[in-house]
């Protein structure tokens, strides 16, 4: 019948016009969907005023060890003066004053005094470089309340390793190792090649203090392949005030000529007093102050 034929176009019609609209919305929402995981990790992005306050990447190489010690970072180009401070650990209260030194140092600590472990903490935490002062074997007899752990000459490798693994278990933040006094046993050949492998077991530097003309120290640490340098300058041998003064412009000079230099004193406070009193000079000669650690790396 005519009437009931028009009726079944028009509703076939409609039915496809349903079908084709439902298929639009489907693909058009997996199109949506397939957009927003391509986009999803720039959610975590920071965008617009808080672009500002986002962390920037950390390179990996800059990271600090496992220790929190890190590497220092090399610093800019030009003359630069190692201050070594020596004979901390044996004087609470002296020790503490130098906490607030002004410039990067290098402090060596004596094993097993009153003050050792606390004050090698704190100088580490400050940003100080924190090395061993070992105790050696004088020529002739002095007194010193280091006796007891004195390294001396005829001493076997197992003994002298013995001696310096119980000493920077005192003092764990050292970096490396100087001598305290030691005129007889840094002149002895055998003695130092026995302390310098002791050093490379345990990836320790070392500092040449120069108590006597005929140290060997250069030449162990050499032949060793231990990082080593030696003190060019000592600044308060003699305490006294324009004799301090002499020292330090030979310590600039001597940076300014060869490009470094190592300025060696005591933790005495007239010593800590006159190096207040000089410091300035340092930034208006051009001169950087570094730690030991830093001057060897930029070797």
């Amino acid at each position: 019948m005519p009437g009931t034929a028009a009726g079944g176009t028009g509703s076939g019609r409609k039915r496809w016009g349903w079908a084709a609209l439902m298929a639009g919305a489907f693909l058009a929402g997996l199109l949506l969907v397939g957009i927003a995981l391509t986009r999803a990790p720039e959610a975590e992005r920071p965008t617009g005023d808080n672009l500002a306050n986002a962390p920037a990447a950390i390179p990996t190489s800059s990271m600090p060890s496992d220790n929190g010690a890190g590497r220092p970072a090399p610093g800019p180009p030009g003359p630069r003066l190692a201050i070594v401070v020596d004979d901390f650990g044996y004087d609470p209260v002296r020790d503490a004053e130098w906490l607030d030194f002004p410039e990067r140092i290098t402090v060596s600590v004596l094993p097993h005094g009153s003050s050792s472990k606390s004050f090698a903490a704190s100088a580490r935490t400050h940003g100080f470089c924190v090395t061993l002062h070992v105790p050696m074997e004088p020529e002739g007899a002095v007194a010193d309340r280091t006796e007891p752990f004195l390294l001396r000459g005829g001493m076997t490798p197992a003994e002298i390793a013995y001696w310096l693994a119980s000493m920077s278990a005192d003092v764990p933040q050292a970096k490396g190792a100087s001598n305290h006094m030691g005129s007889a046993f840094t002149s002895d050949l055998a003695a130092m090649a026995a302390f310098a492998q002791a050093l490379k077991g345990k990836g320790f530097f070392f500092i040449d203090s120069v108590t006597s003309a005929g140290t060997v120290g250069s030449m162990a640490m050499e032949q060793a392949g231990v990082p080593a340098t030696r003190r060019d300058v000592f600044l308060d041998d003699d305490g006294r005030s324009g004799e301090m003064q002499r020292q330090w412009s030979a310590a600039i000079a001597l940076a300014k000529e060869r490009g470094q230099a190592v300025l060696l004193c005591h933790a005495r406070r007239e010593t800590r007093k006159a190096l207040l009193e000089l410091l300035p000079q340092l930034r208006r000669e051009g001169i950087r102050p570094v730690t030991v650690e830093e001057l060897l790396m930029a070797r």
